[in-house]
């Protein structure tokens, strides 16, 4: 267990039958960049259990915090969403991940496209404040099924919004947009269809998706990211890594269960 920090959960926030957030301790040697993921889990028998997580805290902060599905019959979900403050977690040394702005070329809008619990690396990004130096502008799209599955991401843009630091920081560059498919809502639909119709830019009152000036970050499910590379890619976007930055980046890691 030397490859793992064993921290302490300090505060568990359950949003719905599905979802939950929890913080713990960090480590002090524990460095990562805003929008990386590490692997965490849990000690079950001896071993350690893991699945990928992406830090929904920001690199400055004291604790570490993730945001969770739970899954009945989820290897580690099922045991994690049980997690209660002062249990223990494993996390790994080392984060890694492609979701940083290293990896994408410079440009004057940011689009942070997100569905379900892949809003948690831009939970870590938006409280980033070399976001705002870099980019004019900075959107973040987080698509559910249901309104109530809003809930963790419209209460963190409130209190950044009203921070006395990133409320000034995000006044005139950052727009936050979530919409939902299977409730009325006042944006509806997927983020595929609506970038493809152009509708989400509308709505925004912002100009239509521009490779020489659109950098666009995605983690959500498989089906939308295969969805969203595909329509990228016919538009000439390019994906981008650690070596080669691009137009856009992907993080495949995801925990679906």
């Amino acid at each position: 267990m030397s490859a793992f920090h064993r921290e302490t959960v300090t505060s568990v926030q359950h949003w719905t039958d599905t979802l939950f957030s929890f913080r713990a301790t960090r480590d002090t040697s524990f460095r990562f960049q805003n929008g990386q993921f590490a692997m965490i889990g849990l000690e079950v028998d001896g071993k350690p259990l893991l699945r990928a997580y992406s830090m929904a805290s920001a690199n400055h902060e004291e604790e570490l915090e993730f945001f969770s599905i739970k899954v009945p019959d989820g290897p580690l979900t099922s045991r994690l969403q049980k997690i209660k403050e002062g249990d223990t977690i494993l996390v790994a040394r080392k984060a890694v991940g492609t979701l940083v702005t290293d990896s994408l070329l410079p440009g004057k809008r940011l689009l942070m496209l997100s569905t379900g619990t892949g809003l948690a690396p831009f939970a870590s990004l938006i409280k980033d404040p070399e976001v705002y130096d870099q980019y004019e502008q900075v959107v973040l799209v987080h698509g559910c099924r249901q309104v109530s599955e809003l809930a963790y991401g419209e209460r963190l843009v409130e209190r950044l919004q009203k921070d006395e630091l990133f409320g000034e920081l995000m006044k005139d560059k950052f727009t936050y947009y979530p919409t939902v498919t299977r409730e009325p809502f006042r944006n509806r639909g997927r983020i595929t269809d609506l970038i493809e119709s152009g509708q989400i830019f509308k709505d925004l009152g912002q100009g239509p998706l521009d490779i020489a000036t659109d950098r666009i970050m995605l983690c959500g499910s498989p089906a939308m990211l295969e969805d969203l590379k595909n329509m990228f890619e016919k538009r000439d976007f390019l994906e981008g890594s650690g070596n080669k930055p691009g137009h856009f980046v992907i993080e495949k890691a995801f925990v679906e269960r």
